[in-house]
């Protein structure tokens, strides 16, 4: 079984629910940061919550309160004191099959949903990821340059991606200026390879300056699209080339290491590229490949970061790359729903409880795999049944929102670009919780609670706040010091 053949029992994901058509403005607090590290007596607690009927919701606000005694079992310490990572922001992939999905509303339907999951009013979903030529999700196979071996790279053409790829990265950048992109191939060239397909296989070595330079006039026409991209990964899932069934490509470490140190590195350096390199792109349990990265010291001249994906192994992997190089950053680069799973649309708490998680061990960013696909999770040439962030009917082109775009909200709507995490304790069980700190000072928790209703005493210094959680839900709360 390859490792993406797992996404079911990874994900559990679903089609049940309410099917959420309208998302509230969210209520901003005024700009500007406070001295002092407590809340003082009295000051309100904006909260969302998602459970049962309600998404997203805004409830009456809590007031924190001089903290009484000794707190409860059932409390949850905050200590702001106690800083981590800076936060980048959540995001999805624009694959060619998302694209095609967006390009198909009608422009007042889309420029509506783009609003919604972009703009700073709303969701603001801040990173994207694009794929460089096809991926799993994808109309049809296609690399920038395919045919009969072509080392000068004379036939090279981003057309494909003229006619709505590129179209919907703009629309998405002028609804959201601050959109951070990073680009990752899921193969190169068929005749770069040893079986002279995109589908699968691996890399023939001596084509790895010419693999440089074509992503090289990939950097470049993008940007001269008005599309520029900010990082990039190597290769999508370098441990798999899932069995030839779509566009794959197997990457052995050496062959990473010298791809980048040797050839893509120094490419981008010498043409003044501005784009940070991300290893890896694959599974928590290669983490011992990426330790291994990162000593080489030729490497680490280019390389800053190590994305990741969680269908094997756990997140606390993450944290053993993090223990061994504490200046490397970390960033989550794919997962999402199956649409075939009972729970799509309800399955908040398990990406809620991911994103923590994840959070919790150092990543900067999180970025879901497909922001839109259809309700059979097309447009799709591979063999997973895989969901969108967004389903877009293909008939009625109804939106239908995810468990995981509900979960995003509690995250992406509230945690600006720049944030920090900071430490937060519970001996509570099943109770996953994160804390961070916006750049203008505001405080926010997020609270997931997939079991049976509790009422949770959280403390911060000496004020405290007595939390109702109700079942199956998440729970997003925000206050300025």
């Amino acid at each position: 079984m390859t490792d993406k053949q797992s996404r079911r029992s990874f994900l559990g994901i679903s089609a049940l629910g309410l099917a959420g058509t309208f998302v509230p403005k969210l209520v901003r607090t005024a700009d500007g940061a406070t001295d002092g590290r407590m809340p003082s007596s009295g000051s309100a607690i904006s909260v969302w919550v998602t459970s049962g009927d309600q998404r997203f919701a805004s409830v009456p606000p809590l007031t924190w309160q001089p903290g009484s005694g000794v707190p409860t079992a059932d409390h949850l310490r905050l200590n702001p004191n106690l800083k981590f990572q800076e936060i980048l922001g959540f995001g999805g992939a624009f694959t060619d099959a998302s694209c095609y999905t967006f390009n198909r509303l009608s422009p007042e339907a889309r420029e509506q949903l783009f609003h919604e999951l972009f703009h700073p009013s709303q969701m603001e979903l801040s990173v994207g990821r694009i794929c460089v030529g096809s991926s799993d999700y994808s109309t049809k196979v296609y690399s920038f340059d395919e045919g009969e071996p072509d080392p000068t790279l004379s036939r090279f053409s981003i057309d494909h991606d003229r006619e709505y790829i590129l179209p919907m990265l703009r629309q998405a950048r002028h609804v959201n200026p601050d959109l951070f992109l990073f680009s990752t191939p899921w193969s190169p060239p068929g005749w770069m390879k040893f079986n002279g397909t995109m589908l699968g296989g691996s890399m023939r070595k001596h084509y790895l300056p010419i693999y440089a330079q074509y992503y090289l006039k990939f950097l470049q026409a993008y940007a001269g699209e008005g599309v520029p991209v900010q990082a990039l990964t190597s290769q999508n899932e370098v441990d798999t080339d899932q069995d030839g069934k779509m566009p794959a490509c197997i990457w052995p470490q050496e062959y990473e290491i010298e791809f980048i140190r040797d050839h893509l590195g120094p490419l981008l350096e010498s043409n003044a590229i501005p784009v940070k390199i991300w290893v890896l792109d694959h599974n928590y349990n290669l983490w011992g490949r990426a330790i291994c990265m990162l000593g080489d010291t030729k490497l680490r001249q280019y390389v800053n970061a190590v994305a990741w994906h969680g269908y094997y192994g756990t997140p606390d992997m993450m944290s053993k790359v993090q223990d061994a190089y504490p200046e490397a950053e970390m960033h989550w680069t794919e997962g999402g729903p199956d649409y075939t799973d009972p729970g799509y649309l309800t399955d908040w708490c398990k990406w809620a409880g991911t994103f923590s998680d994840v959070l919790g061990n150092w990543c900067r960013s999180i970025t879901a795999w497909n922001l839109a696909l259809d309700e059979r999770g097309r447009p799709n040439i591979g063999p997973f049944p895989c969901g969108g962030v967004v389903t877009i009917n293909s008939q009625t082109r109804e939106i239908t929102r995810s468990g995981q775009y509900w979960a995003f909200a509690h995250y992406a709507s509230v945690v600006r670009r720049g944030a920090r995490r900071f430490d937060s304790q519970t001996a509570v069980a099943n109770l996953q919780h994160v804390a961070l700190e916006n750049p203008d000072g505001q405080q926010v928790l997020v609270v997931t609670n997939p079991g049976a209703a509790k009422t949770v005493d959280i403390r911060l210094a000496s004020m405290a706040v007595s939390v109702a959680l109700n079942p199956n839900s998440v729970t997003t709360l925000a206050w300025r010091k």
